[in-house]
């Protein structure tokens, strides 16, 4: 899988280790490979790989992962995949913020 990086160090995505059963669900759920498991609890391998689509929050069954979901390039990705259009989003013109 090719890895992608979106801009670096502004992602809203954040795990909670102490409330993580290490279910594994967010790894299974993350287009982008962001998590793994390790010691028995997820880890964030892929920061920057972060696209917040959200999925890994919403699948989470105690809540330990948060991500400020549905914002910027991967809302516009994910409604085009959905709709069957192209991504129009800044970044599909060259003008990321």
């Amino acid at each position: 899988m090719t890895k992608h990086t979106y801009l670096k160090g502004v992602t809203t995505l954040r795990l909670n280790p102490e409330i993580c059963v290490g279910c594994g669900i967010c790894v299974d759920v993350c287009p982008h490979g962001v998590f793994h498991i390790e010691g028995g609890k997820a880890r964030i391998e892929d920061l920057d790989g972060c696209m917040e689509c959200g999925a890994c929050a919403l699948n989470c069954p105690k809540e330990a992962i948060s991500v400020n979901a549905n914002v910027g390039c991967a809302a516009a990705i994910i409604a085009g995949w959905f709709n069957g259009t192209e991504t129009d989003c800044c970044c599909s013109k060259n003008e990321c913020c």
